[in-house]
């Protein structure tokens, strides 16, 4: 086998598996929802973030993007997708930097995976008060998602956080760790 036909086949896998991604947020963000006294919260986020961990950059904020914004739209928010086509990619790419920044080469510990997300979440929630408030034209009444927002991202930390610890231990998926993987300087 050459190394292009390798290379050719590394690159379809990637983009199978971010196509899984993709399609396993968009059905965590449409059928898994949890209620809360203020409303409900999907699981969209704990794949938004796992595609982040697990397939680096381009491909993670591919995944996120397409999958976020495709729940949205089946669900009937078809006015939130271009900002959740933005916000989730942004998020998943923020991901990818906090961890390309504090981990070097070596393998990622759950405080940094933590750190990662509790930003990537407060880019979530600042995406979409800004999107609500301004763009919308909601002004302050917008201010009224933020709890929910800030519960989706806890859960959505928590449940990413524990599963990429389980499938690192479990050797089920190994993820994109480390500088030498990291894609973020892919063009």
């Amino acid at each position: 086998m050459t190394k292009d036909n390798k290379k050719l086949i590394v690159n379809t896998q990637k983009l199978v598996i971010t196509a899984m991604f993709a399609a396993l947020t968009t059905v965590a963000t449409i059928v898994i929802q949890i209620p809360l006294m203020f409303g409900f919260v999907n699981l969209g986020d704990m794949f938004v973030l796992l595609s982040a961990f697990m397939l680096g950059s381009w491909y993670g904020v591919a995944a996120a993007s397409i999958g976020s914004a495709l729940g949205d739209i089946i669900l009937g928010y078809a006015i939130y997708a271009p900002a959740t086509f933005i916000i989730k990619g942004l998020m998943s790419f923020v991901v990818c930097v906090i961890v390309k920044a504090l981990s070097g080469k070596i393998k990622i510990s759950v405080i940094t995976q933590v750190i990662a997300g509790i930003v990537a979440e407060l880019v979530m929630v600042a995406g979409y008060f800004f999107y609500e408030a301004v763009i919308l034209g909601y002004s302050w009444a917008a201010a009224s998602s933020i709890v929910g927002n800030l519960a989706q991202g806890g859960i959505g930390i928590a449940l990413a956080v524990s599963l990429l610890n389980v499938f690192n231990s479990r050797k089920i998926f190994v993820q994109n760790q480390t500088n030498e993987d990291s894609d973020l300087n892919d063009k």
